[in-house]
């Protein structure tokens, strides 16, 4: 650690400068450029930030005050206890700015003829609509109880709506409360056609909870959502469990019952009603936001459903984007073999990750191929790879997965994925005590005659079938010898637990990424003004890494940074960093590749990594940087890069005080985003894999999705090898 880098005067704290990476997020529900209903999504993506900001960045800061760790932040000089105060502040304004926000977006959507009304809005006949609605549908899957002696505080759930009200039941007051169940509609449409006129569920629970208690008058009532800290250590008290997976299991139980980090309501309870949850929850250094917004906002991404007609809601959302077959590859013929001859490279979501899964399915079923080893982070919920790699393990591949339980937030599902996994025959893996393996690395091996081929996928992003539609993000798939040595190399290592393994072309954090790292930005400080450095990732706060860009900047070099998120290092400080020149886009996808480029010409290095510059990746994870040897993929990047350089659009420049101001319009309007959608080559069709793939061992055969084995039926095919189906 730098000592007191922060008096340096061009470092800014890490907490502060997320938020207003997130204020940028909700800047998009402004932009009258955004469609309607892609700018109420933005408004739940700034609230689902900063959830899980609170769970996991404050509740950190909170333990640590706990246990009076009053540690001074060396980029801002706030220790602990100030760090948390300014969170609470800027959190409050811009909370406050949210809810302003969507007032304004209300009104825009009554102009479009969606109308979001409170109960006391509704009419007499809408009123009995709704109590009638209420008690034939919602009513008989409420869990409503009472909050006294006999009945104690639930265990609530972080992210779970709860209508509350304290009230006089059976001549005494006590708090009622009822989790609004996540299955029902969060939209209540009300009875008309021409203006669609609808309420949230979560208010009609509210203003009928009389309904449930029979005799009840009520007295207050309000709506509330907490945020339990997350920050929870599995190496003190699970340490003496043996089997990982179990030690993860009772992690997520703790997690459960950990101390509140904020509480959101609708409105702030009394005292009397308040006593209730200090009595039951821990909230001394819990914060609360009161709101007018609904407080389930993942409703916001289903309003279409409320849209009959079909041109307002084309209309009021992004246009349709299919992600685009790469024209790298021939789709009738094996892709393995094709990579043998060129490397390739996939954008994601401008392309899609089918050739990817095409080849994990191809390997399934190829006879030659011998093993299959990949790294897993997070999976989608409903993941084809996953189908793909079991079918490869009974069909008596050697299959190797190192799943990362340790994926926050995506634990369960990957505790779910790894026993499937082993269910199957999978070699199965969980990584390190004390290092996440965040590496995105896939290595399929095959028999040719005597001698084995190789091809590997190392990638920007997770192999996740869903955020590939959603994130940016780069794969390299290539066979070129040198790499092909390191992954295996790197494969070999980890099933040996060896952190330490040496490799001679891929940069593996903790070994020798961060090193290589500051070893490539000294060797441009050295060349002065002729010296380059680009870098596109989507967080900083390594100080190593800070201090030597810093010290570039001062010897002249020309440094330019694409950083979606979190900066420590400020940009164009006189005489410290003025040569640095930091942007970021937000916009339809979320930005998430990560890309180093290191010097001009022949003396040029560049790489795609899952590594930012970031002290967790650079020194307590297991990342993979790959450089990108061929020239036809170096230029196609660089353009990549140019494009998103010359965005005038969504890209934002941060000035030296951290904040982030709009990019003067010169000439063109360009989006990197919408450009690449329009100009990415490439087929929109979906890969069609004809037939049918059996599984050697269990003797079923799967269809083209696998989701359920078909037993064999014995039928011959009709003559001339058709399917048997009339067209």
């Amino acid at each position: 650690m730098i000592k007191d880098l922060y008096k340096e005067g061009y470092t800014q704290n890490r907490e502060l400068s997320w938020l207003r990476f997130n204020e940028r997020c909700l800047a998009e529900a402004t932009d009258p450029g955004v469609p309607l209903l892609e700018r109420l999504k933005f408004v739940s993506i700034f609230s689902s930030n900063l959830d899980e900001f609170f769970s996991v960045r404050v509740g950190a800061l909170v333990g640590m005050k706990a246990l009076k760790e009053d540690r001074i932040d060396n980029k801002s000089g706030l220790n602990t206890a100030r760090q948390l105060k300014k969170i609470y502040a800027a959190t409050a304004k811009l909370c406050r700015k949210r809810d302003e926000i969507y007032k304004d977006l209300k009104k825009e959507m009554r102009r479009e003829g969606l109308v979001e009304v409170s109960y006391e809005e509704c009419t007499k006949e809408e009123k009995e609509w709704l109590k009638k609605y209420f008690l034939s549908t919602v009513q008989p899957v409420l869990g409503a109880q009472i909050i006294d002696a006999h009945h104690p505080l639930p265990q609530l759930q972080s992210g779970i709506v709860y209508a509350a009200a304290l009230m006089d039941y059976r001549s005494s007051a006590v708090l009622a409360l009822t989790p609004v169940p996540g299955f029902l509609n969060p939209f209540v449409r009300l009875p008309g056609k021409k203006i669609v006129r609808f309420i949230h569920i979560e208010d009609v629970i509210s203003v009928h909870m009389e309904s449930l208690f029979r005799g009840a008058r009520i007295l207050e009532r309000f709506k509330f959502t907490i945020s339990r800290n997350a920050a929870v250590d599995i190496g003190s008290e699970l340490a003496d469990l043996e089997d990982y997976r179990v030690r993860m299991m009772q992690m997520l139980k703790k997690r459960k019952h950990m101390d509140l980090v904020k509480i959101e309501a609708s409105r702030r309870p009394s005292l009397q009603a308040r006593r209730y949850f200090e009595r039951g929850l821990k909230t001394a250094d819990c914060t609360t936001v009161i709101t007018d917004l609904p407080l389930n906002r993942r409703g916001f991404f289903s309003m279409d459903t409320l849209i009959d007609d079909p041109a307002a809601k084309q209309r009021l959302q992004y246009p349709p984007y299919v992600p685009k077959l790469s024209p790298a590859f021939r789709y009738k013929k094996p892709l393995f073999a094709q990579v043998q001859k060129k490397d390739v490279l996939l954008s994601y979501p401008y392309e899609s990750m089918d050739p990817f899964l095409q080849m994990v399915r191809e390997a399934a079923a190829d006879p030659a191929v011998v093993s299959i080893r990949i790294t897993i982070y997070r999976l989608a919920k409903r993941a084809r790879l996953v189908d793909y790699l079991c079918l490869a393990a009974e069909n008596g591949k050697e299959v190797t997965v190192l799943i990362e339980l340790k994926a926050r937030f995506d634990e369960q599902n990957n505790i779910d994925y790894s026993e499937k996994l082993m269910e199957s025959g999978c070699n199965v893996m969980y990584g390190f005590e004390d290092y996440k393996v965040h590496a995105k690395m896939c290595l399929i091996s095959r028999r040719s005659g005597s001698a084995l081929q190789h091809a590997v996928l190392i990638a920007t992003g997770n192999f996740n079938e869903n955020t590939a539609k959603q994130y940016t993000d780069l794969a390299y798939i290539t066979a070129n010898p040198a790499i092909i040595n390191d992954a295996l190399a790197f494969f070999r290592n980890m099933m040996t637990g060896v952190l330490d393994g040496r490799y001679r072309r891929l940069l593996v954090a903790p070994v020798s990424l961060k090193q290589t790292v500051l070893d490539l930005i000294r060797r441009e400080t050295a060349k002065g003004p002729k010296g380059f450095i680009m870098v596109k990732l989507n967080a900083v706060t390594d100080e190593e890494i800070i201090c030597a860009l810093k010290e570039a900047s001062c010897a002249g070099v020309e440094v330019r940074m694409i950083i979606r998120g979190i900066s420590c290092i400020l940009p164009e400080v006189k005489g410290k960093t003025e040569n640095i020149h930091i942007r970021s886009i937000v916009g339809r996808y979320l930005e998430h590749s990560r890309i180093y480029v290191f010097g001009k010409g022949r003396s040029e290095k560049m790489y795609i990594s899952s590594a930012d510059f970031m002290t967790r990746n650079t020194e307590r994870r297991v990342e993979a940087a790959v450089p990108i040897l061929d020239k036809d993929i170096q230029a196609r990047l660089h353009d990549y890069l140019d494009l998103c350089l010359r965005d005038n659009v969504k890209a934002r420049r941060m000035s030296s005080d951290g904040r982030y101001r709009r990019i003067k319009e010169n000439g063109e309007l360009i989006s990197a985003q919408d450009e690449l959608m329009r100009t990415t080559p490439g087929s929109r069709e979906v890969i069609q894999i004809s037939g049918t793939v059996q599984s050697a061992h269990k003797g079923v055969i799967f269809d083209t999705r696998f989701e359920k084995p078909k037993k064999k039926t014995g039928k011959k095919k009709p003559a001339g090898g058709g399917s048997g189906k009339k067209a």
